[in-house]
Order: structure tokens, then sequence, then C-alpha cells
């Protein structure tokens, strides 16, 4: 059952981004895209891994994902927060709407399967899991809970920490605890993006301390406002292609590295979105539609290490 709620109450909470290395983010590819950004005066991302724009990717560098040590998502839930009084009857691309019709479907389909391969409690540096260790999930019914919390506006271009603290808010709010499972997705409207987005990046993910535990959250901004550069038209996909995307790129990082990189990432920081991001028409892992328990959406494909009897590559459906 999914938790819908609109609110004008927020609750204050006290939260620290967490610093996971480097001056921006959590790859070496990542902390350049921060190193431009800080140059051109915006925000420098700490401890977040980005998906770059189109043009910028970072595919198939790095060999196979390898195991970091920490968790992975066993039983993946996803919460969508609308943030600010901007979302009042201000949607022109209709991204809410599309955005929770993908996660009431992407549980348990054969596009996410990919990344019940990948485990946790097994060495670090384990590439293939086999029966070992305890797996990622892709359990239907990923999509836990809704909320607009529209009582106020939110900043008009926020930083990090205040997405992250409103990741904390999220999680009191909906007061379902704190694990590793959980995926609080924050979202702004259009025209109330935070700086880089669109031309550094299109999303990223990330963790942040509360005093409840280790947070992962993704922070989406209102797609369709990058056109082009994150995801318009992509492969002939459509004007909101890069809303699914985008979308689905982050949910299933998050689901195999919830706390970058303590996950599975590759030898150059790549999570399993990373290396398959922005493949043309023609190419093996081609962007395309999938089909769904609630209709067909464009996706990217994810990486698979399995693949190509165990060499690894790009596919759209797994097994």
């Amino acid at each position: 059952m999914v938790i819908q709620r609109r609110s004008h109450a927020v609750a204050l909470v006290c939260a620290t981004v967490t610093v996971l290395g480097g001056v921006s983010a959590s790859t070496p590819g990542d902390s350049q895209v921060g190193a431009r950004t800080a140059a051109r005066g915006m925000e420098v991302l700490h401890g977040a891994h980005v998906m770059r724009v189109y043009g910028a990717r970072h595919q198939h560098r790095g060999g196979l994902l390898s195991y970091h040590g920490g968790d992975v998502q066993t039983a993946p839930m996803v919460f969508l927060v609308y943030w600010g009084s901007q979302w009042n009857s201000n949607d022109p691309s209709g991204e809410a709407a599309l955005q929770q019709s993908f996660f009431h479907g992407v549980g348990g389909s054969s596009w996410n399967n990919s990344v019940t391969q990948y485990c946790e409690a097994v060495p670090v540096g384990t590439t293939q899991c086999g029966s070992s260790g305890i797996h990622a999930g892709n359990q239907a019914g990923v999509l836990a809970g809704v909320w607009f919390d529209n009582g106020s506006a939110a900043p008009s271009s926020p930083t990090q920490s205040q997405i992250a603290a409103e990741a904390v808010r999220a999680a009191s709010h909906f007061n379902v605890g704190v694990t590793a499972n959980l995926q609080f997705v924050v979202n702004t409207a259009t025209g109330n993006n935070s700086g880089g987005f669109g031309t550094q990046y299109c999303a990223y993910h990330g963790s942040v301390s509360s005093t409840s535990g280790e947070i992962a959250y993704t922070y989406m901004p209102y797609i369709t406002d990058a056109g082009a550069s994150c995801g318009a038209n992509f492969n002939g996909l459509g004007p909101k292609a890069g809303i699914t995307i985008v979308g689905g790129h982050e949910f299933a990082e998050s689901e195999t590295d919830p706390f970058p990189a303590s996950g599975w990432v590759d030898g150059s920081g790549g999570e399993n979105g990373d290396k398959c991001a922005w493949i043309s028409s023609g190419s093996q892992g081609a962007s395309a539609d999938t089909t769904l328990s609630t209709g067909t959406f464009p996706v990217q494909s994810l990486w698979s290490n399995a693949f190509n009897t165990g060499t690894g590559g790009c596919v759209l459906s797994y097994p």
C-alpha cells in the first residue's frame, strides 16, 4: 500500500551531508565534474554520485563492477517527495504522475532484474556472487510512499545540504525507520532546480547522516527543463524520455550502491547505470522502451557483470 500525503507541516530535523571522498563526488570522473562546476561558481557536490548529461558519459571504462564492502538494497523501497509549493498546479510535463506510474511498475520487472546478481556479505573485490552472500532484491511494489511537501516554497535553487535535509525530513514524515533498503527521492519543480543541472549533471544520489542513521537519497530536478541534455527525444523516445531514463538510472544505482561508493562500482568509480548511460540506437544496450505492468517507459540499459559469459555488458533485461 502506497502512503500518499499532502502536508503543510515540515518537521525540523538536523542533518549533515556525508562526505565520502573527493572534492565533489564519489568517482574520479565525477570529481572532474565538480571541479568544472566550482570554476563556474556553482555548488561543489560532496559525496554525491552524479548522472552526467548526454555527451559526458562514463560508458564501459573500469572493467567489471566489484564489491566494496557495503550494503545493497535487498528489499528496495522508494519514497517520492515533491518539495515546495512550486509544485502546486505547476507540472507542465506531468512528471509527477509519470514518475509514480514508473515506480508502481518497475519492481519485479525483467529490466530491473539485473541488480539481483549483486550482493553484500561477500569478500571485498568479488565480481560474481553466484549463490553467495545476500542479493539485491527486485520485488514488486517498490513504491512505498508519496509526499507533496507543498505548504511552503522550497529554495529557488536548493543546495545539496538543503536537499539532503529534505530527505531527512521525509524519513521522519513517513515514519518508517531508517535502513539501507530505503530510497528517498527529492523532486524539485520546474524552474526550481539546483545549479549545475542540465549543464553538468541530470540527477545524483548520495547519503546523509541523521540521528536515526544513514539515509540514501536521490535528487531529481525537473528533468524536461534540461531538454536534450537529460534525455528529451533521445533515441527517438519522445520529449519526456529523460524522466524515466534518468529516474531508472538513479534507482538501479541506489539498489546496488546506496551509500556511494561502498557497494558495487568499477575500477574508475562507475556504477551499474553510469557504464550504460546514453547509448545510441544500433549499439548493444541502447536506450529503448520497456514494458512494465503500468505501461511502456523509456529506460537505459544496466551493466551486467554476468553478460557475455562473465565479461560484462549493458542489458535491457536479465537473465
